[in-house]
């Protein structure tokens, strides 16, 4: 009878050693492989560096600007008299000048990719586009512009054409992000470069921001010498018919001069107030902070005291509260007046992406105080406020500490999850650990920096500088005079340029 094809055993069980010694060894092999792995992965968690997305910094070096990136690998070798523009550090975008004549101030430029091969090579002369705050450089990091027969136009990065190549001149709105003043014919429009189109028409003899945030739209000035505001989505807020507008505005509420009078104004033009005020210095939902007689107060959109003018300064923090300034020192104020923040501090801050006040002292020492007005660290130097993190390190009685923003003091480990390596301190000297406690740099350093988001770690000897790779082996041993410089950091053997506006490196 021959057997079912489904049936899977005989009647009488038997030990087949072929298949069995094949199964040990099969199994063999997976324990080899699984151990294989782990340690593969333990070098790999050992060895790697903090940051696994590659970051591009120009380099100075030999009076020549080269790239590196995070890894300090070379990406283009300094052979460039000027300093190499990244407008996105971590795209491999490289805006090089060459054939420059200082003398007429003409140059031309190129585009490099990470493989240092031209790119955009049927666009002229593409440039980055520059802003600046007064107290950084950055750069637009999505939008390029390129010139062709004498005229400017936009492409982004991958070279696709925004704008075509028709006007006289485009550069960025000082200090307000995603706008740019387009020229033509003596006259000046803006482009929002998130939308890449123009927004307000190139038809006015002048463009200014209204406030910091480009959300809140634009000041335009028409050739009659007539000023107006448009919104950032194209809107006509109010037609340009005063002689000036103010930079001052919120919930709907603008401050013009018209016909010389200074009036507070609702959308479309509609008058609030124009008396009771010498002058509108912000707006708080319904409230205006206002100078009378040279003295600072609170008045309703009625033209009611809700404060005062008797302060040297008023600034809105939140809710109805008010940091003023009385006989030189700052305090915290409700709108009834009362004091909440003694006044005895030299300057006062709120931090509204952390939500708590910053209070200097002339003593050049900060107390920390909450939303519910408790001073919660008192007489330190802020060293790192973290926002993205979540954290503050502040140097107290010569020793780093780290909290939260619920004010919890927390360990360097809690607060720097990335790290490889977290500085400790023995006996006035600065080492190194890992995350398990394991010491890997011994404590023989007279200063040092936690690691950086690189993961490289800046240390002092002698008075002398050097750096650790993430490992905790020496790249550079304490070697460089950095006694002058404002911030010390580095990326492999090249440290900060001493001018914090620019991010660029040199040994």
């Amino acid at each position: 009878m021959s057997r079912s094809r489904g049936r899977r055993f005989e009647d009488t069980a038997k030990i087949n050693m072929k298949k069995v010694l094949a199964t040990i060894i099969a199994i063999v092999v997976v324990i080899m492989i699984v151990i294989s792995l782990k340690r593969l992965l333990t070098d790999t968690e050992k060895n790697k560096d903090v940051s696994s997305l590659d970051t591009y910094i120009s380099i100075f070096e030999n009076n020549k600007w080269g790239v590196i990136d995070n890894k300090g690998n070379k990406i283009i070798n300094p052979t460039y008299d000027e300093m190499i523009i990244i407008p996105d550090k971590n795209k491999g975008l490289f805006i090089c000048s060459y054939d420059i004549n200082y003398n007429n101030e003409t140059y031309k430029t190129k585009v490099l990719n990470e493989e240092g091969n031209e790119i955009l090579k049927e666009y002229e002369q593409i440039e980055a586009i520059e802003n600046t705050d007064d107290s950084m450089v950055w750069y637009d990091n999505s939008i390029l512009k390129y010139k062709q027969n004498g005229k400017y136009g936009l492409i982004d990065f991958n070279g696709k054409k925004i704008l075509n190549a028709e006007y006289d001149n485009i550069y960025a709105l000082k200090g307000v992000e995603k706008s740019l003043i387009v020229e033509q014919n003596g006259k000046k429009g803006l482009v929002n470069t998130s939308m890449g189109e123009i927004i307000v028409p190139v038809e006015y003899s002048e463009v200014t921001n209204l406030s910091e945030n480009y959300e809140a739209g634009y000041i335009v000035k028409n050739e009659a010498g007539k000023f107006g505001i448009i919104g950032a989505d194209k809107s006509k807020i109010l037609d340009a018919n005063y002689d000036e507008i103010k930079r001052v505005s919120g919930n709907n509420y603008y401050v013009v001069v018209q016909n010389g009078k200074l009036q507070i104004i609702e959308n479309m033009g509609k008058l609030v107030l124009d008396k009771g005020f010498d002058s509108v210095e912000d707006i708080n939902v319904n409230n205006f902070i206002v100078i009378k007689n040279s003295k600072y107060g609170v008045i309703s959109k009625e033209g009611t005291d809700i404060i005062p003018a008797e302060y040297e300064d008023l600034k809105f923090t939140f809710s109805n509260y008010y940091i003023a300034q009385k006989n030189g020192e700052y305090g915290i104020i409700d709108n009834s007046g009362n004091t909440v923040v003694d006044f005895k501090y030299s300057n006062l801050s709120y931090i509204k992406s952390a939500d708590f006040f910053e209070a200097e002292k002339v003593d050049y020492k900060t107390d920390i105080i909450d939303r519910n007005f408790k001073t919660v660290l008192e007489d330190i130097i802020i060293s790192d406020l973290n926002v993205e993190n979540g954290y503050l390190r502040v140097r107290k009685d010569n020793e780093y500490k780290y909290y939260n923003f619920k004010f919890e003091e927390k360990n360097n480990k809690e607060m720097l999850a990335t790290n490889t390596l977290f500085l400790i301190k023995e006996n006035g000297k600065y080492g190194y650990e890992n995350k398990k406690g394991e010491r890997i740099v011994d404590c023989i350093y007279d200063d040092a920096k936690e690691q950086n988001e690189f993961g490289y770690c800046a240390v002092k000897q002698d008075g002398l500088w050097g750096v650790l790779k993430a490992d905790g082996t020496v790249i550079v041993k304490p070697s460089r005079d950095l006694e002058n410089y404002l911030y010390i950091d580095f990326i492999s053997e090249y440290h900060k340029i001493n001018d914090l506006r620019l991010n660029a490196y040199t040994k």
